[in-house]
């Protein structure tokens, strides 16, 4: 047919919207507005505009990288809700949830990793012990990208 060059998936007019809308490159403070927006957005149906990215392990960042460049030039800060993860666009925000015990918080991502197999995501050390992780070091989670058209299969 001679309009099948045309024709795009209105799931990539969706990515595109959904990479459009996030800056890798926010500050600090506006890293905070945009998580506590999203995280109030989103209290009142957990499934609403997520997309799974997946299951496994997570782990945390030890404290010896604190104050250190991140994969996308920022500096890293344990005391953030951030994370790493191998394929998620930078910018890309991310509930995370513990599978044993059901707690669950919102992180961005920052940062390329984990470099450990059968890990999906590292955590900041301040998004670890929002999990409640510290102590067994890691923990099996479940991954889910907000408000993105991305459906990512995770790597590990």
């Amino acid at each position: 047919m001679r309009y099948d060059k045309h024709f795009f998936p209105l799931s990539f007019f969706a990515i595109l919207i959904a990479i459009g809308s996030f800056n890798p490159f926010c500050n600090s403070a506006e890293a905070a507005q945009v998580a506590s927006k999203v995280a109030i957005g989103r209290l009142s149906d957990k499934n609403k505009s997520t997309t799974l990215v997946g299951e496994g392990k997570a782990s945390y960042y030890s404290d010896q990288f604190h104050g250190h460049k991140t994969a996308n030039g920022e500096t890293f800060n344990m005391n953030k809700l951030t994370a790493a993860h191998p394929s998620l666009p930078f910018g890309t925000w991310v509930r995370v949830t513990n599978m044993s015990n059901g707690k669950d918080i919102v992180v961005r991502i920052n940062d390329r990793g984990p470099f450990v197999k059968g890990r999906i995501i590292d955590l900041s050390i301040h998004a670890a012990t929002e999990l409640g992780i510290i102590e067994s070091g890691t923990a099996k989670v479940k991954l889910e990208a907000i408000g993105s058209g991305r459906s990512a299969s995770s790597a590990g």
